[in-house]
């Protein structure tokens, strides 16, 4: 797709306008394979992807409060709790549309109302979703996984894919980027304070298991059996599991310059993952993981119980 098309020449519309738009969330704790996710489902010719946005968690704010980290505290001011948009959210805003339309078209000044952005979102998505001959857009934010809620109150459509890796495999991938990459400052803040945003996250997934517009990947399933958990998404995103997928995935999900540790990821190709834990963490840290991280098996036997991994029938959208 040619991005400087996609936004500047095509209608934005409403939600109303496109109601057979497949509209996907990808959410989990960072570092827990998201990117692969997006990355294979963008190599679906059904399928419509960008990088991360964000909007959510710039519309709202509140993201440390939200992970429940100790010292943050909530803040929502008299103009968020009028409906009027957060500076921040208007401000992602205008950085998506000057993305997708690389300085197209001017447009007018963006929406103050927080409803209003948010259609203006959407919009955009679909719009150019559409301009690419496509049926789904899929936004991959993995912190989007804690404004379910508003998203849902806006988006009453939208479908979430929650992916799942196992706590002390994550910590140990944010322990690894933060030490390659500590000049970003990304994955600031110690194993204390991962290992309670993966908790938060894991009881965050356990809510939605058995909710049928949520399903749940768990990334050592998807590594060992990748055709049968390629069916089970496929039929819950009602995408056609046997057409052709791209060799690799060539839409721009990702700028490798500002986020190298992507790099593994971005092809759409699963592999076995390293096991970094056993690499970076001495048996003491090990132990002590697990006395603080929700036991794995616990959580995936509690999604599997909810359902979320039932058979469905298949609905082709794409022809």
């Amino acid at each position: 797709m040619d991005g400087s098309l996609a936004y500047s020449q095509v209608h934005v519309p409403l939600l109303k306008d496109t109601p057979s738009m497949q509209r996907i969330f990808i959410v989990g704790c960072p570092r827990s394979g998201t990117t692969l996710v997006q990355a294979m489902l963008a190599r679906h010719p059904a399928a419509f992807s960008l990088p991360e946005t964000a909007f959510f968690e710039h519309l709202y704010g509140n993201v440390e409060w939200r992970w429940g980290d100790s010292a943050a505290k909530p803040r929502r001011r008299l103009r968020q709790r009028l409906g009027f948009a957060h500076q921040q959210g208007r401000a992602a805003l205008g950085a998506l549309r000057e993305q997708l339309s690389q300085g197209g078209n001017r447009f007018p000044r963006w929406p103050l109302r927080t409803a209003s952005c948010v259609r203006r979102f959407i919009g955009m998505l679909d719009a150019c979703a559409v301009a690419d001959g496509r049926v789904a857009w899929i936004e991959k934010t993995p912190s989007h996984l804690l404004y379910i809620p508003e998203i849902e109150q806006y988006v009453p459509d939208a479908r979430f894919v929650h992916v799942i890796r196992r706590g002390e495999d994550v910590l140990a991938s944010i322990a690894d980027a933060s030490m390659r990459y500590e000049e970003r400052g990304i994955f600031a803040g110690g194993t204390a304070k991962w290992s309670r945003r993966w908790n938060h996250a894991a009881q965050i997934h356990c809510e939605h298991a058995s909710r049928s517009n949520h399903h749940i990947v768990f990334l050592d399933d998807l590594v060992r059996d990748q055709q049968g958990e390629w069916r089970r998404l496929c039929a819950f995103l009602d995408f056609d599991p046997a057409v052709e997928l791209e060799a690799g995935c060539d839409q721009a999900i990702t700028d490798l310059r500002e986020e190298p540790w992507k790099n593994e990821a971005v092809s759409g190709q699963p592999s076995k993952p390293r096991r970094k834990a056993e690499n970076l963490f001495g048996p003491q840290m090990r132990e002590w993981l697990q006395r603080k991280l929700m036991p794995y098996e616990e959580l995936r036997s509690n999604c599997i119980q909810s359902g979320q991994h039932a058979e469905s029938g298949v609905r082709y959208l794409y022809r």
